[in-house]
């Protein structure tokens, strides 16, 4: 039988808001990625989910300055659990646990709205129901969550800047002073009258901040992810003016080899010994810058290959091509561009720094292969290599400028359905690209 609902609701149990803060840390750590897996992270999410409701428990009561401090250490709390658990930086580790704390305040407060509402309009007040009430709701709740998370499960992590750090903590700060506002004497302005109106004031505004903080993370990524990409289009634009400037240095180097004939005959009719010799030298550098030129079957690729030798050349780099050039008939010149363009750039500015110049070797090499055109471009290393997101990290001081090739590469790579690889091993950088043929043939519009 139903009866009034009460007006004096009681505090939340610390047990079911340390379950909430576990859970929204839990969620962070399925889409941030697991740096621990199997039964090691069991035993940490379960030994965080102990201490958490322990803590929780032993300080119900604290009140006044002990409570914000309590507050606090469950936040710093949720923080290591975070950082322990999860693949990710100190940074976004901050804003992630700030997100998770305000999720977890909304979802226990509406958790237990609810349950008092349920217990004491339809009288249903035994543990089972209260069970089942905090199982139904934060179900829904952290699922829903989840799903949230996922669609950036898997992407590469957006760097998160001290501003942004700031800005997330100031704002989770303000979503719970808020939110609190209704605890303070009745005495204070914007204190609540009644618990029912405290907990209405409560879930509302942690609804509102908690949705004030994923706009803002989704803001950031959004604004990172145009600069980015607006970057690798400098890029992209970049390799197609490189191509551009080498098919007009192939087209002299081909007159030049034309006029050999012409030279020919003035060395038939030079009797001057001396002269005859130094025009005799002058003639075989010209024919080596020949040498130079590729033969794939593709113009585009002839041109870029080319320059990138000429380039090899000038700095006593050894580069070998055995590329079928007719499997890139379809693709677009800047496409060709970016990917050739900035695997050899890549490969050349390492091997610069080989100060052996018989170790300076870069082999590429084009084929298919069971329905996939496969690219490797291979290149002798010294020195350390460290990786961020599958790619090697720039070691040049302005990284924010730098750095993008590769990731140009592999933006192109993925418009084809394709995927990038990287090894290293025994000193030896391995880039292997793979795309499905069908891809490479149809072309991307």
């Amino acid at each position: 039988m139903m009866t009034g609902f009460s007006t004096d609701l009681p505090d939340i149990p610390r047990l079911i808001t340390a379950v909430a803060q576990w859970l929204a840390c839990s969620v962070w750590i399925l889409s941030l990625g697991k740096k621990i897996r199997g039964l090691k992270l069991t035993a940490v999410s379960a030994g965080f989910l102990v201490i958490q409701s322990v803590f929780m428990i032993v300080t119900d009561g604290f009140e006044g300055i002990a409570w914000n401090l309590c507050m606090a250490a469950t936040v710093l709390l949720m923080f290591c659990y975070i950082c322990l658990c999860a693949k990710t930086t100190r940074n976004n580790a901050i804003c992630c646990c700030c997100i998770a704390f305000i999720t977890s305040e909304f979802a226990a407060s509406i958790e237990w709205q609810i349950w008092c509402y349920v217990s004491d309009v339809y009288g249903l007040q035994s543990i089972v129901w209260e069970t089942g009430t905090v199982v139904i709701v934060y179900a829904v709740i952290f699922f829903l969550l989840w799903q949230l998370g996922r669609a950036t499960e898997g992407e590469e992590e957006i760097p998160v800047s001290s501003r942004d750090v700031l800005m997330t903590v100031v704002m989770a700060l303000m979503t719970f002073a808020v939110s609190n506002l209704g605890f303070l004497p009745v005495s204070v302005p914007f204190a609540g009258r009644d618990s029912v109106e405290i907990f209405n004031m409560r879930t509302l505004v942690d609804l509102g901040g908690l949705a004030i903080l994923y706009a803002y993370r989704q803001q950031w990524r959004s604004a990172y992810i145009q600069r980015e990409l607006g970057t690798i289009q400098t890029i992209l634009n970049s390799q197609y003016e490189q191509y551009k400037q080498a098919q007009r240095t192939v087209d002299m180097i081909n007159y030049r080899y034309h006029d050999l004939k012409n030279h020919i005959i003035a060395l038939r009719s030079e009797t001057n010994a001396p002269q005859r010799e130094e025009y005799l030298d002058k003639l075989e550098n010209e024919i080596h810058d020949y040498e130079a030129l590729n033969k794939t079957g593709n113009q585009v690729l002839d041109t870029l290959l080319t320059s990138k030798n000429l380039r090899c050349m000038q700095h006593k780099i050894d580069m070998t091509c055995v590329i079928d050039g007719k499997l890139f008939d379809s693709m677009d010149v800047m496409d060709i561009c970016s990917i050739f363009g900035n695997a050899l750039d890549n490969a050349i500015e390492s091997e610069m720094k080989v100060k052996d110049y018989e170790k300076r070797m870069i082999h590429v090499d084009a084929f298919s292969e069971k329905n996939f055109l496969i690219i490797r471009c291979e290149n002798y290393y010294e020195g350390d290599i460290r990786f961020d997101g599958g790619l090697p990290v720039t070691t040049k001081p302005e990284k924010s400028i730098h750095g993008y090739g590769l990731k140009s590469l592999r933006y192109t790579v993925h418009k084809y359905k394709g995927e990038v690889w990287i090894e290293t091993k025994d000193n030896w950088f391995s880039l292997r690209i793979l795309i499905p043929i069908q891809m490479a043939e149809r072309g991307v519009k």
